[in-house]
C-alpha cells in the first residue's frame, strides 16, 4: 500500500549492476531498507545524489507490514542543505553523526518526535554560520533522551560511567557538560570538547548493546583540533 513519510538517509550499498539498497530512518516506520533500481545507470546517475548520508527526504513508499526490503514510489529532497555537504567541518561532523545514528537507530516503528528532533538538529547545523564546534556534544546528549537513557545531570552521567568500570570525568568537565546540554552553540575549549566527546561515546556504548567502535571519532577530533 502506498504511504507518505519523511525520511533521513543513513547509508546505501550497491545491489547488482545498477541498483542500490538504501537504509532510511523514516518518520512513519522507523528504520527501513528500500531498493531503488537504475540509479547507477547512465540515465539514472543523478538520482544517486538523493541517497547521500543524512539527506532529508519526502517519500511515497510501498510499505509491507511484514517487513523486509521495501520499495520507493516517489522521493525528493526536502529541504536541501545549503552548507553541510560543502564545508569540511560540517561534513566531518555529519560523517560522525551518520556513523553513530547507523549504530543506534534500530527500531522498525514510527517515532515522529525523534524524527522531528533529527531533522531540526540537522537544519540548525546547516544554518549555523559559527559557534557550532560543540554541536555534536549537545546532539548526543539530546539524542540520549529520545533513546531512553539521558542522564538527569552531568553528575549522573559520571556515576553511570563509574558503575560501568570507567574513571569519571573531572568536575570541571562535568560543569562544561551541563552548560552544553542546554545550548548547541556553547563555547567549549578544544581539549575539553575532545575529551567530553570520548566520554559521551563511551556512555552510549554502555547503553546500546553490542555497539561497535565509532571509527569517525578520531577524524572529527582531528578536523576540529
Amino acid at each position: 500500500m502506498l504511504q507518505k513519510t519523511r525520511g533521513l538517509v543513513l547509508s546505501y550499498i550497491r545491489y547488482r549492476e545498477t541498483s542500490v539498497i538504501v537504509r532510511i530512518y523514516t518518520e512513519a516506520f522507523g528504520l527501513q531498507s528500500y531498493i531503488e533500481n537504475g540509479v547507477r545507470s547512465s540515465k539514472g546517475r543523478n538520482k544517486i545524489a538523493l541517497f547521500q548520508p543524512l539527506t532529508l527526504l519526502d517519500m511515497v513508499v510501498y510499505h509491507k507490514e511484514q517487513g523486509g526490503i521495501q520499495r520507493l514510489s516517489e522521493v525528493r529532497v526536502s529541504p536541501p542543505y545549503r552548507s553541510i555537504p560543502f564545508e569540511l567541518r560540517k561534513a566531518t561532523m555529519a560523517l560522525f553523526m551518520t556513523e553513530l545514528l547507523g549504530k543506534v537507530l534500530q527500531e522498525e516503528e514510527g517515532n515522529p518526535a525523534l524524527f522531528d528532533f533529527l531533522q531540526e538538529s540537522l537544519l540548525w547545523l546547516d544554518a549555523a554560520e559559527d559557534r557550532y564546534e560543540s554541536f555534536h556534544l549537545w546532539f548526543l546528549l539530546q539524542l540520549s533522551f529520545y533513546l531512553g537513557f539521558q542522564p538527569a545531570s552531568a553528575r549522573q552521567l559520571a556515576e553511570e560511567l563509574q558503575q560501568g568500570g570507567y574513571a569519571p570525568p573531572p568536575d570541571e568537565l562535568l560543569a562544561v557538560l551541563d552548560d552544553v546540554r542546554h545550548d548547541p552553540a556553547a563555547t567549549v575549549p578544544r581539549a575539553a570538547r575532545n575529551e567530553l566527546l570520548e566520554w559521551l561515546v563511551i556512555f552510549f556504548r554502555l547503553h546500546i548493546e553490542d555497539m561497535s567502535e565509532v571509527r569517525s571519532l578520531e577524524v572529527l577530533q582531528t578536523v576540529f583540533s
